[in-house]
């Protein structure tokens, strides 16, 4: 009896420990994700915005997409990181707002974005039953608006991600798809 609850009891320690675990290259993105939101949000927080574009455009993607995470938790949100960066069908990570599961998706792009990324997200929201937030870097034509017209995706650039990123609210995401 006692061998079989000492096993129980490691089976459920391991698991705990696999769960709970986040891999060497997963803390060092969000050591320099937190690092970032700190400059953001205090000695940087006044810099030109073509600046802290050339900054976020210039950041590992995947420290990027720690970045937007590490940001809607300081907003008080829970943030549902993936266990893994690649292989993640499109979805860089989810935040919860006001009740509500959001799916986020993170592009580094110096240009316009593409149209078919927007639709191809908003296809996957579709899909899932959920709204989504594609968070980029670039420049959003009206056919990459009009792509995310669907009304479960919303798109955050420009102004949108400087407040993120700096900390302040983004009240557009509350009327996303209502």
């Amino acid at each position: 009896m006692t061998v079989a609850l000492v096993s129980i009891i490691l089976v459920i320690l391991i698991i705990a420990w696999r769960h709970s675990h986040v891999p060497w290259r997963h803390r060092w993105r969000r050591r320099q994700a937190r690092a970032m939101a700190e400059q953001f949000r205090g000695s940087d927080r006044d810099q030109p915005p073509a600046m802290i574009f050339a900054r976020l455009r210039a950041m590992d993607a995947l420290a990027f997409e720690e970045l937007l995470l590490e940001s809607f938790e300081r907003q008080g949100h829970t943030v549902v990181r993936n266990r893994r960066y690649t292989g993640d069908g499109g979805i860089d990570g989810q935040v919860v707002i006001a009740g509500e599961r959001w799916l986020v998706q993170a592009k580094r792009y110096a240009g316009p974005i593409k149209p078919a990324h927007v639709l191809a997200f908003a296809e996957l929201c579709r899909t899932r039953r959920q709204q989504g937030l594609f968070i980029h870097t670039g420049r959003t034509g009206p056919a990459s608006r009009t792509a995310s017209g669907t009304g479960n995706v919303v798109i955050i650039s420009g102004r949108a991600l400087l407040a993120l990123v700096r900390g302040e609210r983004l009240d557009m995401i509350g009327r996303a798809g209502r």
